[in-house]
């Protein structure tokens, strides 16, 4: 089985975001290594799919992503 690319791992912390943060530090760490492998140093989250696409939802998932060693952004519409 191949390594999950960035975008498989997005998806996956989307998935866990709608399942009420189920796992969501594993898939932390698969979007840190496919960000790695990737070499890649931020991930890009689009707003409309978070639970809170907010200005303090996005910033509290910013800093609980920092902590684990992830810089996130989010596109624009």
């Amino acid at each position: 089985m191949s390594e999950p690319t960035v975008a498989d791992a997005i998806d996956g912390i989307y998935a866990s975001l709608r399942a009420d943060n189920a796992d969501l530090d594993a898939h932390i760490a698969t979007l840190k290594a496919a960000l790695a492998r990737a070499g890649v140093k931020e991930a890009v989250f689009d707003p409309a799919k978070l639970a809170q696409g907010n200005r303090s939802g996005r910033k509290l998932m910013q800093a609980y992503f920092r902590q684990r060693g992830v810089t996130v952004k989010y596109s624009t519409p």
